[in-house]
């Protein structure tokens, strides 16, 4: 598995492009992300949201369009991808799979898990694929995701964080935002996250 990362836009959200097997998966296309998208993928096979916070979706559309591949996001965050309050020029995108809780897919042998974390927001999940995990905006290294946003809810979070800690397996974590970690990293900060919420 071969994995690009380019931080996008005034927040510097990571977009990444993830190949296995001669197959390009592109996840977070955020503001000004296109281009390099493009750039970047030879056989793309989808487009992956972690959440629905225009700084994760902003390209959706416009990848869809120019590459004509199917957009999957978290089923309750989906209402964010066509409607912003803090971005109203967001270009509104479509999912083409609205992605349940926990749901699994098998793209001819590539195990794609979405793994859910609320508390950011609604629908926020972890993408699990082969021995990384794209977290969004759910965890970072040393630090969590905002609970303060609309559709936050730090109770949420709180047993998001619980499960996180309950993962007995390590991968990589590949955030929205800054640089890698791994979950055995994040897992001895999850007590005091949970108590400062």
């Amino acid at each position: 598995m071969k994995i690009k990362a380019k931080a996008m836009g005034e927040y510097q959200t990571n977009c990444y492009i993830v190949s296995v097997e001669g197959k390009d998966f592109i996840i977070d296309p955020g503001i000004g992300a296109t281009s390099w998208v493009m750039q970047n993928v030879t056989n793309p096979i989808a487009i992956f949201n972690t959440h629905g916070h225009f700084d994760h979706v902003w390209s959706n559309a416009e990848l869809q369009e120019k590459l004509k591949i199917p957009l999957y996001s978290p089923s309750a965050d989906i209402k964010l991808l066509s409607s912003s309050s803090w971005m109203p020029d967001l270009p509104p995108s479509y999912p083409d799979v609205a992605v349940k809780p926990n749901e699994e897919f098998d793209f001819d042998g590539i195990k794609v898990k979405f793994l859910h974390f609320a508390g950011h927001t609604e629908g926020c999940s972890a993408i699990e694929i082969g021995d990384a995990l794209f977290s969004g905006d759910f965890i970072f290294e040393r630090s969590i995701g905002r609970t303060d946003f609309p559709y936050s809810n730090p109770s949420d979070m709180k047993e998001s964080l619980k499960r996180f800690k309950a993962i007995t397996y390590d991968k990589t974590i590949y955030p929205g935002h800054g640089g890698t970690t791994t979950i055995k990293q994040e897992q001895q900060y999850v007590d005091y996250w949970i108590e400062h919420l």
